[in-house]
């Protein structure tokens, strides 16, 4: 069925209405958190999100679709220059909300963020789209549709940015997302996930606009990878459970889905899970998953598109990540840290916190999937002289290496 002047007319007003309405809860969020004094930096790394993930980029494609037609009408030039100036006034406001000091300054910027917002879509609303739709020369419905197209480009497109001189953090993340650049370009592209993934984690609540930026990266770099094999099944059962009820987010904004997942597998009662259904390969979330909850997870794709994508989540009986014993005798004592369903950004700071916790003459194994040599030279520049190391295993696939701290040693 083809879509009318007036149908295309109301899908924009709609979707408007809902970005304005999105924003509004986020902000309400927000104050909601600091009138009753919990902790507010969760509401505002996701409405920063949501304003970088969903706000922006519909920014980026209305410049290049509607007011670019727009633009062409005499009367409406001048608008349209003012609107694109109130699009660079919104992303300031945005980098702004994303590094206030405190709880009141972010609300502050974002209430400035939410009256700015409401204003600037009234203005479309009622200056732009009218007159646009009156126009017999514009095909509002082919302006839909770019938009679409632009959208979705804008959102998987690197996001610009200036990183100030001072900012070690920013800088070091911008020589982090171009080093994974390279990693994916050489048929690394796992390894740059899972680097990319852990950076996320480490900034989400911290600095958040970092954490966008890395958001952002991670979608790229997995669209890079080669499918997996996927084996198709007609429904999802859980060992411990039976049949597993269905999350599908596919009526959610993009920006509300990775909250709505993350909360229903907290909600999860160990050995139990939830089907997802989604719209796109959730690659990127699976990245995410192992950068919070490493070893705490399974992940078992059922069905991959074109159209449609599931995949089993679940949260396994017993913690996967703990230490474990093996062997026999005097060996069975000794502690095996195996750091392979670690994310690599992770696995140095649990060895060298397993080491740190070493009595004197006491070890620990290491299991891992690559030679740990760079970890030794770290042991060296650190520790030197007060620890050993002795290679059991030497792959191909599989390095085990034993780490004692000396008698001679002092505590950490």
């Amino acid at each position: 069925m083809t879509m009318t002047q007036v149908e295309a007319l109301d899908a924009m007003l709609r979707h408007h209405r809902t970005l304005v309405d999105d924003v509004d809860d986020r902000i309400r969020v927000l104050a909601g958190a600091l009138d009753s004094g919990t902790t507010y930096q969760p509401a505002v790394v996701e409405l920063v999100a949501y304003l970088a993930d969903e706000v922006i980029p519909h920014a980026v494609a209305e410049e290049l679709s509607i007011y670019r037609t727009a633009a062409t009408l005499t009367d409406l030039a001048a608008t349209v220059e003012g609107m694109i100036s109130e699009h660079r006034v919104l992303v300031a406001a945005i980098e702004s909300l994303a590094t206030a000091p405190s709880g009141p300054a972010a609300l502050s910027r974002a209430l400035e963020i939410g009256a700015l917002f409401s204003a600037h879509v009234v203005k479309e609303n009622e200056l732009l789209l009218p007159a646009l739709v009156g126009d017999d020369r514009v095909d509002l419905v082919a302006l839909l549709k770019d938009m679409h197209h632009l959208t979705e480009d804008s959102s998987n497109a690197p996001q610009p940015s200036v990183t100030p001189a001072g900012d070690s953090e920013g800088i070091v993340l911008s020589l982090l997302l171009e080093a994974a650049t390279d990693l994916a370009n050489v048929g690394l592209g796992d390894r740059a996930c899972t680097l990319v993934a852990s950076a996320w984690a480490a900034l989400r609540s911290s600095r958040p606009e970092l954490a966008v930026r890395t958001t952002a990266s991670l979608h790229r770099l997995a669209r890079s990878l080669a499918s997996e094999p996927i084996e198709l099944r007609s429904r999802a059962m859980n060992p411990t459970t039976g049949p597993m009820g269905e999350l599908d987010v596919r009526h959610l904004a993009p920006a509300q889905r990775h909250e709505t997942i993350f909360a229903a597998y907290h909600a999860l009662a160990p050995g139990s899970g939830y089907v997802l259904v989604n719209d796109h390969d959730p690659k990127p979330l699976r990245y995410q998953f192992e950068a919070e909850h490493a070893g705490e997870f399974t992940w078992e794709a059922i069905e991959s598109g074109p159209v449609v994508w599931r995949v089993a989540i679940s949260r396994p009986p017993l913690d996967a990540a703990a230490p474990a014993n093996h062997g026999s005798g005097e060996e069975s004592n000794v502690q095996v840290l195996d750091v392979r369903i670690l994310p690599h950004a992770q696995r140095h700071e649990k060895i060298f916190s397993a080491y740190d916790h070493l009595t004197p003459g006491g070890d620990f194994e290491i299991v891992n999937d690559h030679d740990p040599k760079p970890l030794r030279y770290q042991f060296e520049a650190q520790h030197a002289g007060e620890f050993t190391w002795d290679y059991l295993e030497s792959g191909p696939t599989t390095w085990r290496v034993r780490v004692g701290r000396t008698s001679l040693s002092t505590s950490a």
